[in-house]
């Protein structure tokens, strides 16, 4: 059951999601979908695999989506570009670059694998998502396989299924639950002009004091990160302004100017998880809070990231103990990268929204073959 190339043929195209051409790979793979269904043989979608370790344990017979490949159109006046799901990330944002171009988000690629569908479906961003947005932001649109092997076409006279949602956004983090995401368009910007980052020593509270307060404050802040009493700032945008904020930072603040290579190292480490912090082998939690946030006492090493809104933490801490810290505050844990994963992945969802979950996926995967229990129990 594994895919050689390319996309679709039973959708009509539109602006949004470009061409859909058919070809045999991609009725090879419809033929595995229907095949599957037919049978309830459970299929795990899997890209590169990079993001193998994220989420609930996969389970069911591997469907490999990498021949679904390519790029099927760019218009860099449009900051528009649409590929197929197995796409390389790093054959995208290559292409992008050619033309000084970007995904805002910075996702992470976690190796070299890494596929354009396995990013849309792990929905994880970078450093920039605080200033530029997340993945979801940046969906145009969508080609979705069901469990029939019908081609969904999400996006420009947007689509609906009857639960009324623009499946396209919801694809972002569904961890392939809803079906292979055959392509996506995405919107792209420009690479910021200049780009600069400082260093400057900060406690835990003053850095999260001083990282909300520049956030209601007109500047070019691209990334704050701090671990160990060290704050790092990086700032994009036009030179004029990235010039400006390093000037006031070292003066006000005493910050050091990091040099190009190095400050690319720091963040390409804290992005792709090679920095130290992320190595070792207590359980590493992410934790999405407000980033008025107090800090959390928990045991271990912690690295915050989005102004005070990400909170990393390599802890031995009780499992219970560090969602309801997360929840009392208004946010929520994920147990990220862990080898037991027995006290569940993700905040345990309430019962309306676990409803909305199940209602969407009844409709597009009624026997819940793609990628059951990967995201939330019994889907």
């Amino acid at each position: 059951m594994q895919p050689t190339a390319s996309l679709a043929a039973d959708a009509a195209p539109s602006a949004a999601t470009g061409p859909i051409i058919a070809d045999g790979p991609l009725r090879a793979l419809r033929d595995c979908v229907r095949s599957a269904d037919a049978d309830r043989l459970r299929l795990r979608l899997r890209g590169g695999g990079t993001k193998d370790f994220y989420g609930e344990p996969a389970a069911g017979e591997v469907l490999d989506l990498r021949a679904l490949s390519g790029i099927v159109s760019y218009e860099p006046t449009e900051l528009v570009i649409t590929a197929r799901c197995g796409t390389p990330l790093a054959e995208l944002e290559a292409a992008l670059a050619e033309r000084r171009q970007c995904l805002p988000f910075e996702p992470p690629h976690f190796g070299p694998g890494a596929t354009v569908g396995g990013m849309v479906a792990a929905g994880l961003s970078g450093p920039r998502r605080a200033a530029a947005g997340a993945v979801r932001d940046y969906m145009l649109g969508a080609v979705l396989m069901n469990a029939q092997g019908e081609l969904l076409q999400f996006g420009g006279q947007v689509m609906k299924n009857v639960a009324g949602y623009d499946v396209s956004r919801l694809l972002a983090g569904s961890l392939g639950i809803l079906g292979p995401i055959v392509q996506v368009s995405l919107k792209v910007l420009p690479v910021p002009a200049a780009e600069a980052t400082v260093l400057l020593p900060a406690g835990l509270r003053e850095a999260l004091d001083l990282m909300n307060r520049w956030g209601g404050q007109p500047l070019p802040v691209s990334a704050t990160a701090w671990h160990s009493g060290d704050l790092g700032v990086r700032f994009s945008g036009a030179r004029a302004a990235v010039d400006a904020a390093v000037h006031r930072f070292v003066e006000q603040h005493g910050a050091e100017r990091v040099e190009p290579a190095q400050a690319a190292s720091v963040w390409s480490g804290i992005r792709e998880h090679t920095d130290p912090f992320f190595d070792g082998e207590a359980p590493l939690w992410r934790l999405s809070v407000p980033s008025t946030a107090p800090p959390f006492d928990f045991p271990g090493q912690q690295l915050i990231e989005w102004g005070g809104a990400l909170r990393w933490f390599r802890t031995d801490a009780d499992a219970a103990r560090v969602r309801e810290a997360a929840a009392t505050v208004g946010g929520s844990a994920t147990l990220f990268r862990c080898r037991d994963k027995g006290t569940g992945v993700f905040a345990p969802l309430s019962a309306p929204v676990l409803e909305l979950h199940r209602r969407i996926k009844r409709e597009l995967d009624p026997r819940g073959i793609f990628n059951p229990g990967r995201l939330v129990a019994g889907l």
